[in-house]
């Protein structure tokens, strides 16, 4: 092992962490402190990854003293996706959803930016690994959280050994616990071999997405993001780029196949997500991206992107809930 790799592997990448002391948590029906928030060791979802979640975020403005919570409604409603996926029978509307996340955020009183994260879970203390016939629970906790990676400096990614879970074997399109052993495991091979984050493939060998989070591609001036039919999760970032793009650029993003080789012959690149925001791609593989520095076009994007975030485009507020009246 060389001096660099060893270096490497001994500081590991920060992880943020819940202080399980502090703040409270919505669990089995009720708001309660969340050191109180406890599972049995028993529980099926720990036994089998038979769980469903979402990860939402909320930014402060100080200027407008207000929290805003993004895309709520979207995130659960693809919740419900997931609880459909999973066959869950829980008795949550989306709208109830909304009102105990508001309740709980205020509880804490935020005056930073937040990160929310509800989870569905079958609650059963058995080892029958199935779906019905058992206890379903939902929780929501919340943390404060900022910037997840690195969003301005750049993030230097690998193409992971680990292929992308197939839609034929785990579902994709839902937020399944389980399948994010995947994530994981190609997570952890890029870090310890120095890169930031990691980039998988299909079965077939063409790109699908981040560890967690989807891209995008610049090339030729034109802005390319691997179809659904790619074994993508639907961002809801995503999505709401590619609306951003056309509204503000006059871009229309083609939904595509997208191969290994082509990364290498981008322009500018960039990961998207709920944790990663908007964050642009310096190299693949060792292979620079464009000029080696964040894209203009990336920046320009995130800053667009980040500004609606936080309530200072009226053209966007309605991707927004205030928390505070």
């Amino acid at each position: 092992m060389t001096q660099t790799q060893s270096s490497q592997e001994a500081t590991p990448q920060k992880v943020s962490i819940q202080d399980p002391l502090e703040g409270y948590a919505f669990f089995e029906g009720r708001v309660v402190p969340i050191a109180e928030a406890k599972v049995s060791i028993a529980t099926h979802a720990l036994q089998y990854g038979t769980a469903c979640f979402e990860g939402i975020r909320a930014y402060w403005n100080p200027n407008h003293e207000q929290l805003y919570v993004l895309k709520m409604r979207e995130h659960y409603q693809r919740m419900m996706h997931s609880w459909n996926v999973m066959r869950f029978n829980l008795p949550y509307s989306i709208e109830d959803l909304e009102r105990i996340t508001i309740e709980l955020l205020r509880k804490h009183n935020y005056r930073q930016d937040v990160y929310i994260r509800p989870i569905a879970y079958k609650a059963s203390l058995t080892v029958k690994p199935r779906l019905t016939g058992l206890k379903d629970e939902f929780a929501i906790y919340t943390f404060g959280m900022g910037n997840y990676v690195d969003i301005e400096s750049g993030l230097r990614v690998c193409t992971s050994s680990w292929r992308r879970a197939n839609s034929n074997a785990m579902p994709v399109r839902a937020k399944v616990t389980g399948g994010y052993v995947n994530s994981a495991l190609a997570t952890e091979d890029a870090l310890a071999s120095g890169f930031d984050e990691a980039i998988m493939l299909t079965h077939d060998g063409y790109v699908s997405e981040g560890s967690s989070c989807n891209l995008f591609i610049l090339r030729n001036g034109k802005l390319a993001t691997p179809a659904p039919s790619e074994d993508i999760l639907e961002g809801i970032t995503r999505n709401t780029l590619i609306q951003l793009v056309r509204d503000e650029f006059g871009m229309t993003v083609e939904e595509r196949r997208i191969d290994r080789t082509e990364l290498y012959a981008s322009e500018e690149m960039f990961l998207c997500g709920t944790g990663v925001q908007v964050s642009p791609v310096i190299s693949v593989d060792h292979r620079p991206i464009g000029s080696g520095r964040p894209g203009p076009f990336t920046m320009k994007l995130q800053a667009l992107y980040l500004a609606a975030c936080r309530g200072e485009n009226d053209k966007y507020r309605h991707w927004l809930t205030p928390v505070y009246e």
